[in-house]
């Protein structure tokens, strides 16, 4: 006879609303690849992208794949789809996830700064292949973005906000922030740097690459460190 599954203790809750949204950060960024930290800016009305990623973070592996579009002046909507899996105590635990997104920014500038927000929703449901465990984790975030543009192409940015995670009845809130640098070394080269992190955790640093193909076409990759853990990616964007 199939046992239920165990319930999670309450003393398991936060880690556990911790570890997926470490995942969701890792996997369901919609911030330009290969950065974590967002800009303040959209995609041109009409405009459209299509991204996707392979991702390792320590033990976890996965894809994802993101298509965004310019759908007004200022206003950026995006789908994600994603996949991963965890191998870390020695059964795998997969993941599914997908989620939505939209951005607004009302002031752009080429030089000085930009500033707008962004509003994300995901679901992850994860199982547990050792176990007959399967739950779903449910994530909101609410993010205010603001990017500085220098004359010789330098841009910072910058990202505060607040983000929800709900999985097997219990609720984690946490702050977030995000700070980033990109530095053009040539026409096509862009070098990365960033630290971001949240409430009650130590933060994470990485650098990565931008590589301009062609026009609109672009690969990327980047590697980090923290939390005691490694994790790097490599992907590819295409904007039309």
């Amino acid at each position: 006879m199939r046992r239920p599954p165990k319930a999670t203790k309450p003393s398991q809750i936060a880690p556990l609303c911790i570890a997926l949204s470490s995942l969701a950060s890792a996997l369901h960024a919609h911030a330009e690849a290969p950065m974590h930290t967002d800009d303040a800016g959209t995609l041109t009305q009409g405009a459209m992208k299509l991204e996707g990623v392979f991702g390792r973070d320590d033990k976890t592996r996965g894809a994802e794949l993101l298509f965004g579009a310019g759908i007004a002046p200022q206003l950026e909507m995006e789908v994600s789809l994603a996949r991963a899996k965890d191998t870390a105590m020695g059964a795998s635990t997969t993941f599914h996830g997908h989620g939505w997104g939209v951005k607004w920014v009302p002031i752009q500038n080429e030089t000085g700064w930009s500033v707008g927000a962004r509003f994300d929703m995901g679901h992850t449901r994860v199982r547990d292949h050792a176990t007959p465990q399967r739950f779903t984790e449910r994530e909101t975030a609410l993010t205010a973005l603001a990017s500085y543009r220098l004359a010789n192409a330098q841009v910072l940015h910058l990202n505060a906000g607040h983000k929800t995670v709900r999985a097997q009845g219990a609720r984690h809130r946490a702050a977030t922030w995000a700070v980033g640098y990109e530095i053009p070394l040539t026409e096509q080269l862009q070098l990365t740097s960033e630290v971001y992190g949240e409430q009650r955790s130590r933060p994470d640093k990485a650098v990565g690459l931008r590589y301009a193909i062609t026009d609109g076409l672009k690969a990327s990759a980047a590697v980090g460190r923290g939390n005691g853990r490694t994790f790097s990616q490599v992907g590819m964007a295409w904007e039309f």
